[in-house]
């Protein structure tokens, strides 16, 4: 069974007559959800080990789920997982495509106003 069954032309076409930057742009997306479902299954499995590690040492140890113990794998493993969406998603996912220029528009905005009020 294919995992996928899009294809990004239609099989009647001649060999030359393919357009390739539409064969690539498929594999290039292809690739994009991959790293995406990628991305959610570890994120859940995140979710169900580390709430099965702290309830387990959490009612297991004798302080109970006071201090760093019963946390600690999913704080570093959080930090793994931050670093896979980076990867995943990117900056602009957090800050948006355009956050660098429409800040600097702002700036710029907020100094033609102070100019306008010593005119």
């Amino acid at each position: 069974m294919e995992k996928y069954s899009i294809e990004p032309y239609k099989d009647n076409q001649s060999h030359q007559d393919r357009d390739y930057r539409k064969e690539e742009a498929y594999l290039r997306a292809k690739k994009r959800v991959e790293a995406i479902t990628g991305f959610y299954w570890h994120l859940a499995s995140y979710v169900v080990v580390n709430i099965f590690l702290i309830l387990l040492i959490g009612l297991n140890s004798g302080s109970g789920f006071r201090g760093f113990g019963p946390y600690a794998t999913a704080f570093f493993w959080g930090i793994g997982l931050l670093f896979h969406f980076i990867g995943v998603f990117g900056f602009n996912f957090i800050l948006g495509n355009n956050w660098e220029q429409r800040k600097i528009q702002e700036f710029m905005d907020k100094e033609r106003e102070k100019d306008r009020k010593f005119e």
